[in-house]
């Protein structure tokens, strides 16, 4: 009874220690969940916010939100698309090693740029804006070079795929129509010619086979057949095809025995 107790208390603790698991697990999902929504949202309402601010604030704020919407669209795009290629070609996991390190350096640009515009010197800021502009080219030229390389890499992955699969299908198309590469009229001269062949060969394999097995009867046929004007000689023994006819039996010339009745004579008046 103690053991039957023991048993049920260890299902039970493992019931619930698997229930917690599963629970703390679908939180962490969900939260994880809701962080991406949150972090999906804020970035959506930032780059509204900044494409309001470039198109209603010129000068320095609007060249600010001009730098800060086109880095964040390039680094956005190129993650993207590595994420995208990564799940299919395993060479592109370096590529995203050296993206986080280039990431690194466009989340600092892009802090920056929001310190920049809460600055109230306008000046100063201005006086900046070359430096971080060539800042911004420089990083958005890499991001831009992993992108097209990526992708052309994918398109490349695509057209030898593509070429192999129709020269496939070319070989297969081949083989489907090799029939009609035969011409018309040698298909049926061979299929008219291999009977006639067939039995000639069969005839002549005959003749000589009987004309072994005769001997002197065999060149005496052949020397009356010539004689005869070319007719064509039939064979001794009975062809195949044909079933030799039964001779009825002369009772005269059967042996008699004791046993057997003599035969009725006809009588004549």
């Amino acid at each position: 009874m103690e053991a039957v107790i023991a048993i049920v208390g260890l299902l039970f603790v493992l019931f619930v220690a698997a229930g917690v698991f599963v629970t703390v697990k679908a939180v962490q999902a969900a939260k994880r969940g809701v962080d991406r929504g949150m972090a999906q949202a804020r970035r959506t309402v930032e780059d509204t916010s900044l494409r309001a601010r470039r198109l209603t604030q010129p000068g320095v704020a609007g060249e600010l939100a001009q730098l800060r919407l086109s880095l964040r669209t390039s680094m956005r795009a190129t993650q993207d698309v590595l994420h995208a290629g990564a799940a299919d070609d395993a060479s592109l996991k370096e590529a995203l090693g050296l993206f986080e390190r280039l990431s690194a350096h466009g989340h600092e640009l892009d802090d920056e740029l929001k310190r920049l515009e809460r600055e109230p010197d306008r000046g100063s800021v201005a006086a900046r804006l070359p430096e971080l502009r060539e800042r911004l080219e420089r990083i958005t030229h890499s991001a831009e070079s992993l992108r097209w390389a990526a992708r052309d890499r994918a398109r490349q992955f695509a057209d030898d795929d593509l070429a192999a699969l129709n020269e496939q299908i070319d070989m297969e198309a081949g083989a489907l129509r090799h029939w009609s590469k035969e011409p018309l009229e040698d298909r049926i001269r061979a299929s008219g010619e291999a009977p006639g062949s067939a039995h000639a060969a069969g005839a002549a394999g005959g003749g000589t086979s009987r004309s072994g097995a005769s001997g002197p009867a065999s060149a005496a046929g052949s020397a009356d057949g010539a004689a005869g004007g070319g007719a064509v000689r039939k064979p001794w023994g009975p062809v195949e095809d044909e079933t030799p006819a039964i001779t009825a039996r002369d009772p005269r010339t059967q042996p008699s025995y004791p046993w057997q009745k003599a035969p009725r004579t006809e009588r004549t008046t």
